[in-house]
């Protein structure tokens, strides 16, 4: 889906169309009964997933007030009916396992989201997490090789975009963003 077709927040995170294509691959949700997005932002990631996956039962998880009210106007705009909108901050209770997750931002709570994450997938469920800070890169990475996890992958995507300038165009880019996933051990302690 186009980014431009989401509403949007002065100062809502949105997962961007590259990424987000990427991240949806990643976690295999045409195998996916519940999938949980956590930092759901504008919700261009769960809603996504839920237009694809009419189906799939989704958990979206934002902390932010002004994310929540533009994730339900989205929600509403598409009528994305199998999402299901939990204001607060993750990891909190979700009675449900899941196929997959998306950690679309950590609030700093990136070790406990990680461990809660595992704990809540169902063994073999994917883990997809994205990131523009080094410091969030490394501290997940360090963190997942003590995990039992398996398909551990990371990418960093770099994209340009066309872009006039005067009489001409060049390609502007954009923050590079790293792209983690992985899979859920059979068994994880």
């Amino acid at each position: 889906m186009r980014d431009d077709v989401f509403l949007r927040g002065e100062k809502v995170p949105m997962t961007k169309e590259p990424v987000r294509a990427l991240a949806l691959s990643r976690l295999a949700l045409h195998k996916a009964d519940h999938f949980i997005d956590i930092g759901a932002g504008t919700g261009s990631v769960c809603i996504e997933a839920a237009c694809h996956h009419p189906a799939l039962r989704i958990t979206a998880i934002e902390r932010n007030l002004a994310a929540l009210a533009l994730l339900e106007e989205n929600k509403q705009r598409f009528g994305c009916h199998n999402i299901e909108i939990v204001p607060g901050v993750a990891p909190l209770a979700i009675a449900q396992e899941a196929d997959a997750i998306f950690i679309g931002g950590s609030g700093g709570h990136l070790n406990a989201l990680l461990d809660w994450s595992l704990a809540q997938l169902r063994p073999g469920g994917r883990l997809v997490m994205t990131f523009i800070l080094h410091e969030n890169l490394h501290g997940a990475l360090a963190h997942l090789a003590t995990c039992q996890v398996r398909d551990l992958d990371c990418q960093q995507l770099q994209v340009s975009l066309l872009t006039a300038l005067g009489s001409g165009h060049y390609f502007k880019p954009n923050n590079p963003v790293y792209l983690i996933s992985c899979s859920r051990e059979s068994l994880y302690v």
